[in-house]
């Protein structure tokens, strides 16, 4: 027997400890049930990894990135555990388990979720990652035709994108000024039958001059936070493996795995495994045993479509011109111009969620001061996730944020432009306007299904959630914003990984052994 095996025995007999102690311990041996089936997940992935992912280790340079990067997710995960001052965590944590049952609650979700922050607890890395992308999206935006000096800095290669990078970096200190002045203010201001305030304010600082330099020490140090990672992102671009802000992002994903887990297995009353769990059949939120299965198959099901559909792309083909010099002919070869089905990658759901969330808002605020009924019925449909306007509503702005997205990173009469400027034409079509045209028609029908894609995998939540009584917590898991970011993330990490391994002649990880 050797080492694999033994670890794998070892990981599956820690794994059933771990379950044991859920199963008949308490509360206080919670951690004792955690950590054995840490250390027992470790173990049988270990025993069951192929011999390529061992491989990694063996190559000192991509041992030193990997470490590199672990150790940096680290310190981004510790930051979690330095609160701001003079707050008191409890209620804190308290008021915004009360607030996610609201339209406000579904915005902190949100922003939580994609900028790999956490705004349920008032900590220096409150608010992620979040004013970094928003920047980046900006900036993103005005280079694509709305700003000539920005388009032009995007064309001209290596030297414009770090100009564009420098931009960006300015950029997310006024935006994170200002996002860190409102959390701070909801979190300061006195609490209102309204739920605009937290009343969260410390004793003796809640008036005066001590009132304004406690929010002025908060705001720095939340910007100051956010800065802190935009560059321990770019340190991992530039020692590590991957890129830095998807793996920050990713790791706050994943990161609540434990916390969707304790909520569907976990009997938060006694800490032990839920009984329903070891039955069969029952009604209600209860997860049951056939539930968990079906659970499992599913989510295997949507992660292979999403990671099929991320690499799907459509081949159109390329042949370069023939050139003649001497008694030797260059050129004539036949290459593919891929065009990836989903090119819009999550952005259509992020811009189609924060869209969804702004009616449900307005709709509520007018019924607040004016107590209309239309405003409050209004109000419920678009904050029921499970209703039918709100998931048509969803679809439809899926569409229109996938082809608009499409429309300003994806230029045919460039693309076409580029392929005539290198020789190349599509055959059947001449150079120039005949080939944008053509690009652009199968364009429109490749944005369609990986539109229909998207709307698939974002509405997954909802109905997994409605109809077999899952939280939304754990449901997010299964599709949305959050799997798409973490598979996407995933396959970069392993492309890059790939390309270190084939460049000294070993097998990739995707490759078969």
């Amino acid at each position: 027997m050797n080492w694999r095996s033994i670890s794998l025995v070892a990981g599956v007999g820690t794994l059933i400890g771990g379950v044991a102690t859920f199963s008949y311990g308490g509360p206080t041996l919670s951690w004792l049930g955690w950590t054995l089936i840490l250390f027992g997940a470790a173990a049988s992935i270990l025993g069951l990894v192929p011999e390529q992912l061992l491989t990694v280790f063996k190559i000192p340079e991509l041992r030193k990135k990997i470490f590199i990067t672990l150790i940096f997710l680290a310190v981004y995960r510790i930051g979690y555990y330095v609160p701001l001052p003079m707050i008191d965590q409890a209620k804190m944590a308290e008021k915004m388990s009360a607030a996610q049952r609201g339209a406000l609650g579904q915005v902190l979700g949100f922003v939580s979720l994609f900028s790999g922050g956490n705004l349920s607890n008032a900590c220096i890395f409150s608010l992620g990652i979040m004013p970094y992308i928003s920047a980046s999206i900006i900036i993103q935006l005005l280079s694509s035709g709305v700003v000539p000096s920005l388009e032009k800095l995007r064309k001209e290669g290596e030297s414009g994108r770090k100009k564009l990078n420098e931009l960006t970096r300015y950029l997310t200190v006024p935006i994170c000024i200002v996002q860190a002045i409102m959390v701070v203010q909801a979190v300061m201001k006195p609490e209102a039958s309204d739920g605009s305030g937290m009343g969260l304010a410390p004793e003796g600082y809640n008036a005066g001059f001590e009132l304004w330099w406690f929010g002025f020490t908060a705001v720095i140090t939340l910007t100051v936070g956010t800065v802190f990672l935009m560059w321990l992102g770019e340190q991992i671009d530039e020692y590590g493996i991957g890129n830095g802000i998807s793996l920050i992002i990713m790791a706050g994903i994943v990161s609540r795995i434990p916390d969707a887990v304790n909520m569907l297995l976990i009997d938060s009353s006694t800490g032990k495994i839920k009984d329903s769990v070891f039955t069969l059949g029952g009604a209600g939120a209860d997860i049951t045993f056939e539930k968990l299965i079906v659970l499992a198959f599913l989510f295997v099901v949507v992660v292979v479509g999403v990671i099929a559909m991320t690499k799907a792309q459509r081949r159109i083909p390329t042949q370069s011109a023939k050139h003649v010099r001497g008694r030797r002919v260059y050129g004539g070869t036949r290459q593919f111009l891929p065009m990836k089905v989903n090119a819009a990658g999550v952005m259509p759901v992020i811009f189609a969620s924060t869209l969804l969330i702004v009616p449900g808002l307005l709709f509520n605020a007018i019924y607040s001061f004016s107590d209309s009924s239309w405003a409050g019925t209004l109000s419920s449909v678009f904050n029921n996730h499970s209703g039918w306007v709100y998931n048509f509503g969803y679809v439809v702005m899926i569409y229109v944020f996938t082809y608009f997205w499409v429309a300003i990173t994806f230029n045919p009469k460039e693309i076409a432009d580029n392929l005539k400027d290198h020789g190349s034409f599509i055959p059947g079509y001449r150079p120039g306007k005949k080939t944008a045209d053509y690009l652009e028609r199968v364009l429109m029908r490749v944005t369609f299904v990986g539109a229909a894609f998207l709307a698939i995998i974002a509405i997954i939540p909802n109905v997994i959630s409605n109809e077999m009584g899952v939280p939304l917590v754990v449901a997010s898991y299964f599709g949305g914003t959050g799997l798409l970011i973490v598979i996407s993330v995933a396959l970069d990490l392993v492309q890059k990984i790939n390309s270190h391994l084939v460049m000294r002649n070993y097998p990739g990880l995707t490759d078969e052994s």
